[in-house]
């Protein structure tokens, strides 16, 4: 019976959900039956590290996500610490058991038609809120800076002769990233308008609802570039990170070497780059079955 101590505990001592308890509940049934055994008479003294590694092995063969068996270990590992506070045992035997790696999500992005409907409202940009807006999308996308290097830029980081943008990224690393003809003429148009605000440490500003002038926030950012995403994509994730995938995925897709993306984006490691490689392969796959009369009767690609 010291599973159901276990489900009595965490329900009246720790006070967890109904719904968690009846997850835990369902997890270690599971790995009771795996065992052959009935809840009720389940005993730790018969049980060693190779059954659970062959039960964890089993539920990913039975093609279980690693983060569903993860979890799974998860609820054996929270059941043996209370055996062991009980007394119930005397030995964890999941402590030396290594959880399965989780597939790391791939990143989004936007498409180019998205892009290039976004990049659009430039022509329709005639006051301050609507230039800065449309620079900031292109901004973003032209260089693939993160949201804080964004909101950390000065005027002086802004080198319009050599037409190159300094960046400080993480622990201050500074990098130098080169932009093209256009995102300088939008870059003068936005001082141009920004002018009669007056000075403000920060390259982007906003203005409050008191008219105070400040440093754009991080808020005020994300709003931004939501808002005008949104009206273009269909992307359940529209954020400020997914121009700078889309940065990154783009480069690539036009022949861009990992290495050059690797040092304009600031990763540390190429590692964090490859991911965006990936992303382009798994284009290539979705493209060639659509389009190869031989593939589309064969998808183990």
């Amino acid at each position: 019976m010291v599973i159901q101590r276990f489900l009595d505990y965490i329900a009246i001592e720790r006070k967890y959900s109904n719904r968690t308890v009846e997850a835990y509940r369902d997890d270690l049934y599971a790995f009771c039956k795996y065992l052959n055994v009935e809840p009720e008479t389940y005993d730790p003294k018969i049980v060693d590290e190779a059954d659970i590694k062959g039960w964890l092995i089993e539920l990913l063969d039975e093609n279980k996500s690693p983060r569903s068996v993860k979890r799974y270990l998860s609820s054996l590992r929270s059941f043996y610490k209370f055996m062991l506070r009980v007394g119930a045992c005397d030995k964890d035997i999941t402590r030396k058991i290594i959880s399965p790696k989780e597939d790391k999500p791939l990143p989004v992005f936007f498409k180019d038609s998205e892009m290039q409907a976004a990049i659009a409202y430039e022509e329709q940009a005639d006051d301050f809120e609507s230039i800065r807006n449309c620079l900031i999308i292109e901004m973003l996308y032209q260089t693939g800076m993160r949201q804080a290097e964004m909101l950390g830029l000065t005027d002086s980081d802004i080198d319009l002769q050599q037409h190159q943008i300094r960046i400080f990224g993480k622990r201050k690393k500074e990098r130098i990233v080169p932009i093209g003809d256009k995102l300088v003429s939008q870059i003068e148009n936005y001082m141009a308008a920004r002018q009669p605000l007056g000075n403000v440490s920060n390259f982007f500003v906003h203005v409050k609802r008191n008219g105070e002038v400040a440093s754009m926030d991080k808020g005020t950012l994300y709003k931004i570039v939501r808002t005008r995403m949104r009206e273009v994509s269909t992307l359940k994730k529209v954020s400020p990170h997914v121009l700078r995938h889309t940065f990154a995925t783009t480069m690539l897709n036009n022949g861009a070497d990992i290495r050059t993306i690797q040092t304009l984006m600031g990763h540390a490691s190429l590692a964090a780059t490859q991911v965006y490689t990936h992303t382009t392969f798994e284009q290539i796959k979705q493209a060639y079955k659509q389009a190869h009369p031989r593939a589309k009767k064969n998808n183990n690609i």
